[in-house]
């Protein structure tokens, strides 16, 4: 069966890996070359190597070079409404028309015009770490308090791409909610974090 061989391929390749027959950041051979190593069909390789990019071993876009991954470094979150200590990248800055769910988050009527802002940001060592997508209406102010809700989402191919993961992979989604004095919502935001690399830890 293709689904059985191909995952016995990423167990080997991944005890290969761990035996130090490749080193973190080498590269490895080629998706055709692993075919004719292995003696399957490419399509097979390719499969293989999907489920150990989703699993966070091996790092490289389709049709690129595959590298053995860094082991991505775990975090704790514990203030989802901080800032970001390190660097960051903004990606968009596109006005937008409220969905109707930015709508309900923000208290304004579909169609509103809002501004919006999607931010990259890295670990010390440059690396993506999370994807922070806000939106609000008209200037931004200072907020009084915020809450946040949790949950998961599978990646779209955007965010796949800024993350170095796989499309569908699930990671969490932190929905914040910046609020004035008086409880009215001024901005809301997505952070988009890689289940393998966060560990969420709340203060109350």
């Amino acid at each position: 069966m293709v689904e059985a061989r191909h995952r016995r391929i990423a167990a080997d390749i991944t005890r290969r890996i761990k035996a130090g027959h490749w080193r973190t950041g080498e590269q490895i051979p080629s998706r055709p070359m692993l075919a004719v190593e292995y003696d399957v069909h490419e399509q097979t390789i390719r499969l293989a190597v999907t489920l150990l990019r989703s699993r966070g071993i091996l790092e490289g876009e389709a049709r690129r070079r595959l590298f053995v991954a860094h082991p991505p470094a775990m975090r704790t979150m514990t203030a989802p409404d901080a800032e970001w200590p390190y660097g960051s990248e903004t990606t968009d800055t596109r006005q937008m028309r409220a969905t109707a769910e930015l709508a309900g988050r923000l208290g304004v009527d579909i169609g509103t015009s809002l501004r919006r802002e999607t931010v990259e940001c890295l670990d010390p060592g440059g690396r993506s770490a999370m994807l922070v997508t806000s939106w609000w209406r008209g200037q931004r102010t200072q907020h009084a308090t915020a809450v946040v809700e949790v949950g998961v989402v599978p990646l779209g191919e955007p965010q796949a791409h800024a993350l170095g993961l796989t499309v569908d992979t699930v990671a969490y989604r932190l929905v914040r909610t910046r609020l004035d004095a008086s409880g009215n919502a001024l901005e809301t935001a997505d952070l988009i974090l890689p289940l393998d690399r966060w560990l969420l830890r709340f203060d109350m």
